[in-house]
C-alpha cells in the first residue's frame, strides 16, 4: 500500500475496488477464525462483575433489555430476585443503575420459570485467571447452546466484519489517490496516512454502526431469546421498539474510535514502509534489479508489522469500546430513557473502579492480535495476487498489441 496508486495495475479497472475486494475476503476469513473469542470479548465488556462460572445454573434467558445471559453478569443476590419477579419476561435498567450494582440486574428463566439454582462457583469471589476466564466463557456457551454457540450472532458479525473491512480500505485508498493527484511517484507522508485513516474510519462506522449494534444485542442474548435469534429478527425488534435512533446508540463511541483505526494504520504504513526501503537498499547494495513485485513482504514481516501496530492502538483506545458496549445493550423504558456517555462512564467508575474501563482487554488481546493479522496477512497477499494478476493481462494485452 505503500507505492503510489497510480502507479500499481488494477485487475478491476480501479486499484481502490481491488483493495476493497481484498479487504472484504479477509475480513471474511478473519471474522470465521476469530468469531468465539468475539463472542467472548463482548460478553466480557458487558460484565458487571468479576467473571465466574455459572456451569451450574439452569438455563437462562435474555430478556429484550440486552441484559447479558452469560455468567458474567448474572448475580445472585436476593435483591436481584424479587426485583425481577415482578417481570420476567421483560426488565428495564435505568442509567444509574444499568451498570452498578447486582441488585439492579434482572434474570429471566426460561422453561416453567424455575429460579435458576447457585453454584458455589457463582459465590466464589476469587478473579480467575485469564485462560480460565476464557475457558469458561466458552464452556458455558457450549453448554447454553450447543457448540453453535459458540457461532452465535455470526451473520451479523459477519456482515459487519466484512463489511468493514471492505468499506474501509476502499475509502482509505480512494482518499489516498485523492491526496496523490496526478503524480505516480508521490509517496504520501505518515500524517496523510492518519488523515485517510481517520476519514476512512469515520465513514465506515456510520455505515455500520446498526450491524454492530445487532452483533451486541445478539452477543448478549442465548438463542432461547425469540427477540434476538438473528440478523432480520434483530434489526426488526430494535428498529420497532426503539426506532432509527436505537440503530445509531454507541455511534459517538464508534466516532472516537477513528483513533484507533488511523493510530494503527500509520503505524503500519511507517513500519511497512521502512521495511520496503530496508529491502530496496539491500537491492541496491548487491547490484540486484528491484521490481515492483519485490516490494512484497513475507508473512512474517505482515505479522510482525500488524501486530504491533494494532497494539499501540489498543492499548490507547480500549475504554471507549467498553462504554460503547454497554451503551449500545442498554434499551430505554419509561423510567430509565436514556444512557448518556457521561452517565454510563461515572456510574461504570463509580461501581465498579477504573479497572472496570479495561474489562475483556486481555481477551481482547488475545482475539483482536490473531485477527488483526490474519486480516493483514489475507489482505496483503490478496492485494498482491490481485496486482501480479493485473501485471500478467496487461502483460497479454501487450503481446496480443504487437502480434
Amino acid at each position: 500500500m505503500s507505492q503510489a496508486l497510480s502507479a500499481s495495475p488494477s485487475l478491476f479497472g480501479d486499484l481502490s475496488i481491488d483493495h476493497a475486494v481484498a479487504g472484504l475476503g479477509a475480513g471474511t476469513v478473519a471474522t470465521l477464525v476469530m468469531h468465539p473469542l468475539d463472542l467472548v470479548k463482548v460478553r466480557f465488556q458487558l460484565a458487571e462483575t468479576p467473571f465466574v462460572s455459572s456451569t451450574a445454573l439452569t438455563s437462562t434467558t435474555t430478556p429484550p433489555t440486552g441484559v447479558i445471559p452469560s455468567s458474567s453478569s448474572l448475580h445472585a443476590s436476593s435483591s436481584a430476585s424479587s426485583s425481577s419477579s415482578s417481570s420476567s419476561s421483560s426488565s428495564s435498567s435505568s442509567p444509574s443503575s444499568s451498570y452498578s450494582s447486582s441488585s439492579s440486574t434482572h434474570v429471566s428463566t426460561s422453561g416453567s420459570g424455575s429460579r435458576s439454582s447457585i453454584s458455589a462457583a457463582l459465590r466464589d469471589p476469587r478473579p480467575p485467571r485469564l485462560g480460565t476466564g476464557v475457558y469458561r466463557a466458552l464452556e458455558e456457551a457450549v453448554i447454553a447452546d450447543g457448540w453453535k454457540g459458540l457461532y452465535r450472532g455470526l451473520m451479523p458479525n459477519l456482515v459487519g466484519g466484512a463489511s468493514s473491512w471492505g468499506l474501509y480500505f476502499l475509502f482509505y485508498n480512494m482518499i489516498k489517490k485523492q491526496m496523490q493527484g496526478d503524480d505516480p511517484t508521490y509517496r504520501t507522508t505518515s500524517s496523510q496516512h492518519l488523515l485517510a485513516a481517520a476519514e476512512a474510519s469515520a465513514v465506515t462506522a456510520m455505515l455500520t454502526n446498526p450491524i454492530w449494534v445487532v452483533k451486541t444485542r445478539v452477543f448478549a442474548t442465548g438463542r432461547s431469546n425469540p427477540a434476538y435469534r438473528g440478523l432480520v429478527s434483530a434489526f426488526r425488534t430494535i428498529y420497532t421498539q426503539e426506532g432509527i435512533r436505537g440503530l445509531y446508540k454507541g455511534s459517538l463511541l464508534a466516532l472516537v474510535g477513528v483513533s484507533n483505526g488511523s493510530i494503527q494504520f500509520a503505524t503500519y504504513e511507517a513500519i511497512k514502509r521502512h521495511r520496503a526501503d530496508l529491502k530496496r537498499k539491500s537491492f541496491e547494495w548487491k547490484g540486484k534489479e528491484w521490481k515492483v513485485e519485490d516490494e512484497k513482504l513475507t508473512n512474517t514481516e505482515y505479522i510482525l508489522a500488524s501486530g504491533s501496530s494494532k497494539l499501540v492502538a489498543i492499548a490507547l483506545t480500549y475504554p471507549y469500546q467498553v462504554v460503547r458496549a454497554r451503551i449500545q445493550n442498554f434499551s430505554p423504558t419509561p423510567s430509565s430513557p436514556k444512557l448518556t456517555i457521561p452517565a454510563c462512564i461515572s456510574a461504570t467508575f463509580r461501581n465498579e473502579g477504573f479497572l472496570a474501563f479495561y474489562k475483556g482487554l486481555g481477551t481482547n488481546a488475545l482475539r483482536i492480535l490473531p485477527g488483526t493479522c490474519t486480516t493483514f496477512v489475507v489482505y496483503e497477499n490478496l492485494v498482491w495476487a490481485f496486482r501480479s494478476l493485473a501485471i500478467k493481462k496487461n502483460r497479454q494485452k501487450d503481446a496480443d498489441a504487437v502480434s
